[in-house]
């Protein structure tokens, strides 16, 4: 099975990679289209500034790519927010896979960004085989997607969220599997099992 973690100089590409050396897989870090065209599997990780992060898919195509893919794709994190149809984050438009927004959060109380665990409630997903409806995942982030009809999971920190969104092959996760411990390791063997 061909694994690709897209490499667009926004993600944290190489501890997708461990996690997935841990569960006994193999993934290429790239960014080339036939590459990432061929995989069976495509996970877009990402840390960083949106604007800059979708600047880079540009630069290769990578963003006008991964909407047209048919095999499963993961986002995480920032990739989650590049597939959305619009961030504020450098008021840019996203991939426009999933319909919603990502915004800032707002608040003079609770510290931003959000760096930490919180209980997600899960929907049925095939995502989410083998766990069950309440579980913790690792955020660090200090932009969320709007709930929508295609959020699997929700959370709240400072206003409900969508934590994990879903839409044909396309997944999202605005928590961070690689760093959640057992919880995030099964959600990473149920993507790659799709």
């Amino acid at each position: 099975m061909k694994i690709a973690i897209v490499n667009y100089n926004a993600g944290n590409t190489k501890s997708v990679w461990y996690a997935l050396q841990r569960l006994g897989h193999t993934a290429i870090i790239t960014s080339n289209i036939d590459e990432i065209r061929t995989a069976d599997k495509v996970i877009l990780p990402g840390v960083g500034h949106a604007a800059f992060a979708m600047a880079e898919l540009k630069k290769t195509g990578i963003d006008k790519l991964i909407p047209l893919l048919t095999q499963p794709v993961l986002g995480i994190c920032l990739g989650l927010q590049l597939m959305c149809k619009h961030t504020t984050e450098g008021n840019i438009n996203g991939m426009g896979i999933f319909n919603t927004t990502v915004q800032k959060f707002e608040s003079s109380i609770e510290k931003i960004p959000q760096i930490g665990w919180n209980t997600i409630e899960l929907k049925t997903s095939a995502l989410f085989n083998n766990l069950s409806p309440n579980k913790y995942g690792y955020f660090v982030h200090s932009y969320y997607a709007s709930i929508c009809n295609e959020t699997i999971g929700s959370t709240t920190y400072i206003q409900p969220f969508s934590a994990a969104l879903e839409k044909d092959n396309f997944f999202g996760c605005q928590f961070h599997p690689e760093k959640s411990s057992t919880f995030g390791q099964t959600i990473l063997q149920n993507f790659i099992n799709l």
